[in-house]
C-alpha cells in the first residue's frame, strides 16, 4: 500500500490526517518537526509527503528545498498543508518543488482526493519514464530517439527545446517557475536571464501549436511560470 509521511507540529492535525488516510488504505508515518520529517523522508522512502510550512526547527520550505536537491528524495511528491494562504507563500512553495498546496482549515475529503490524484500522476510519470515515449493527443515525444512529432510530422527542436518540452511533459499539470526550469534544464550554475525560458517556450509553441494564442500543450500560469496541460 502507498506510504504517506505527514509532517505537522499540531498533533490534532496529524491525527486527523492519519485517520482519514488510513481509512482509505494508506500506510501513514508521522513527524512533528522539520528535522525529524527530513530524516524519515530519507530513511523511509515514502510515496508522498504532506508537509506543513510552519514547523519547529527546520521549517517546511527548507525541508522541501532540501528534499528536492537530494537525488534520493527528489522524485517524492510533496503536498504542502499550511495556514499561510497568501499567494506569495503558494508560489514560493511551488518554486521550491512542492507539487500541490492546501491551506488550513481544509477538507479531509479534498486532501484525500489530491493525494490520490498526485499518486495516480506519479504512476503515469513512472510509466512514461519506463516506456521512453510520451504521447499526448497528436504529440509524440520519443525520448530514446530524441524525436518530437505532431500529426506524424517530425518537428525540429533544438536540444534545449527538446529537454524543456520533455521535462514539462513528464510532469503534466504541475506548475514550474522560470527559475526552477532554468535550474533543471540549464543547470544550477546557469547565470542567464529567466527570459531565456520564455524565449524557448515561444519557439516550442511556434513549432508545435496549430493555433497561435491557444496553447494545446504548454500553458502559461500568470505570475508563476508554465505547466504542461493534463489529459
Amino acid at each position: 500500500m502507498p506510504k504517506i509521511l505527514v509532517v505537522d507540529d499540531e498533533q490534532p492535525i496529524r491525527e486527523l490526517v492519519k485517520y482519514n488516510l488510513e481509512r482509505e488504505g494508506f500506510e501513514v508515518l508521522l513527524a512533528g518537526d522539520g528535522n525529524t520529517g527530513l530524516d524519515m523522508a530519507r530513511t523511509e522512502a515514502p510515496d508522498l509527503i504532506i508537509l506543513d510550512i510552519m514547523l519547529p526547527g527546520m521549517d517546511g520550505l527548507s525541508v522541501c528545498r532540501t528534499l528536492h536537491q537530494e537525488p534520493a528524495t527528489r522524485a517524492i511528491p510533496i503536498i504542502m498543508l499550511s495556514a499561510r494562504g497568501e499567494e506569495v507563500d503558494k508560489v514560493l512553495g511551488l518554486e521550491l518543488g512542492a507539487d500541490d498546496y492546501i491551506t488550513k482549515p481544509f477538507s479531509p475529503r479534498e486532501l484525500i482526493a489530491r493525494v490520490k490524484a498526485r499518486l495516480r500522476r506519479q504512476t503515469t510519470d513512472n510509466a512514461i519514464q519506463e516506456t521512453g515515449r510520451i504521447a499526448v493527443g497528436k504529440l509524440i515525444i520519443d525520448q530514446d530517439r530524441f524525436v518530437v512529432s505532431v500529426n506524424g510530422v517530425k518537428q525540429d527542436l533544438t536540444p534545449k527545446e527538446f529537454e524543456l518540452l520533455r521535462y514539462l511533459a513528464r510532469h503534466p499539470g504541475k506548475v514550474f517557475s522560470r527559475d526552477l526550469l532554468l535550474e533543471q534544464i540549464w543547470g544550477y550554475e546557469y547565470t542567464g536571464d529567466s527570459r531565456t525560458v520564455d524565449v524557448h517556450i515561444r519557439h516550442i509553441r511556434q513549432k508545435l501549436e496549430q493555433i497561435p494564442g491557444a496553447p494545446q500543450f504548454i500553458e502559461t500560469v500568470r505570475g508563476v511560470g508554465y505547466r504542461f496541460k493534463e489529459g
